[in-house]
């Protein structure tokens, strides 16, 4: 069992508040994500889960247990850090089994459990190097080992990818996501990237300034966001904001296109306008377009498409999934007015 509640939790260092009254449930067995923008509070709040930051208020249950004052080894939590934190002078092996001696656990157990989670991670080829030999996704594998080894309720992952390239965080993306499936075990992972965010998550915590802006899947987080700050957190590129007469014709204060959702014509279409810049991407376009009516605008075409600097061109919003926002920043869709 790995369920963990945030009742009426809040942090304060001195005067200055980094977690108002904040309540969060996670199911036993979910992968959650804490995303947001730099300060927002997300790795504050797992620190405060692991027992790493002291909590100012409020109550931190582990499966109903009240662990609010238990010291982070009390808490059958596992944390893998940003910086993997391996001891350099040890092989793979014994920076795998290192929790294990501490425990004082017979060598045959550990001997066993270092080997099941070798064959997890795909590292029966390294157990005898040591950190400086491997490549950085293969030592984060081995801070990832280290915390299954101990079979924990939950893992908590603390923007563990960071410090990879975009092609190594997308193999661990994968890896880490297919080990949830082969552990079921309750995940929590921080990043400030939202694709990570959404292609790995089960459910999605968005974080502004120390509280829950919206918790949920990332489809519901993509197709239905609750204000104007997850949608325009949630997604790439990021969605377009509209205000004036153009909002005004749909009874809002603002409204708000996803590039995608954004039909693009060279004859006829609702915002003429003129192409600044193009980025190709391959499979997809991205067009920076001027229009008359709204502005600036980014719009998705295909990876085909010609046009470029200085066409003219007209872009169309799929009335469908226009979102509109209230003067506060509210969806009107979630009762905003």
């Amino acid at each position: 069992m790995g369920s963990i509640s945030l009742e009426k939790v809040v942090k304060r260092f001195g005067d200055h508040t980094v977690i108002p009254k904040l309540d969060l449930h996670i199911d036993d067995g979910q992968f959650v994500v804490f995303v947001g923008p730099s300060g927002c509070g997300k790795s504050t709040l797992l620190r405060l889960i692991a027992g790493l930051e002291h909590t100012t208020n409020g109550t931190i249950r582990l499966d109903g247990v009240d662990v609010t004052e238990a010291a982070p080894s009390k808490r059958q939590l596992s944390m893998v850090f940003q910086s993997y934190a391996l001891y350099p002078h040890m092989s793979v092996y014994n920076n795998i089994a290192y929790p294990l001696k501490l425990a004082k656990v017979d060598r045959a157990t550990i001997d066993q459990k270092v080997a099941s989670t070798a064959r997890t991670l795909n590292l029966e080829d390294y157990l005898d190097r040591r950190p400086g030999q491997l490549s950085g996704g293969q030592r984060q594998r081995v801070a990832i080992g280290r915390a299954i080894v101990r079979e924990p309720e939950a893992f908590l992952f603390d923007e563990p990818l960071s410090n990879l390239d975009a092609a190594l965080r997308v193999g661990m993306r994968l890896e880490i996501s297919e080990l949830h499936k082969q552990l079921k075990t309750t995940m929590i992972y921080v990043t400030h990237d939202q694709v990570e965010a959404m292609t790995m998550a089960e459910r999605i915590v968005v974080l502004n300034a120390g509280r829950i802006e919206q918790y949920g899947s990332p489809l519901e987080l993509y197709r239905d966001p609750k204000n104007r700050f997850v949608a325009g957190f949630i997604g790439s590129p990021k969605m377009n904001f509209v205000d004036g007469d153009e909002a005004r014709k749909h009874n809002a204060d603002a409204i708000g296109v996803r590039p995608e959702h954004l039909v693009l014509s060279t004859s006829d279409g609702s915002w003429p306008g003129t192409i600044s810049a193009s980025e190709h991407l391959g499979s997809d376009t991205l067009l920076h377009v001027m229009t008359e009516r709204a502005g600036m605008i980014t719009a998705r075409a295909s990876g085909e498409v010609t046009l470029r600097h200085g066409d003219k061109v007209y872009l169309t919003p799929e009335q469908t999934r226009i979102c509109r926002f209230d003067a506060a920043g509210r969806s009107l869709s979630h009762g905003g007015g």
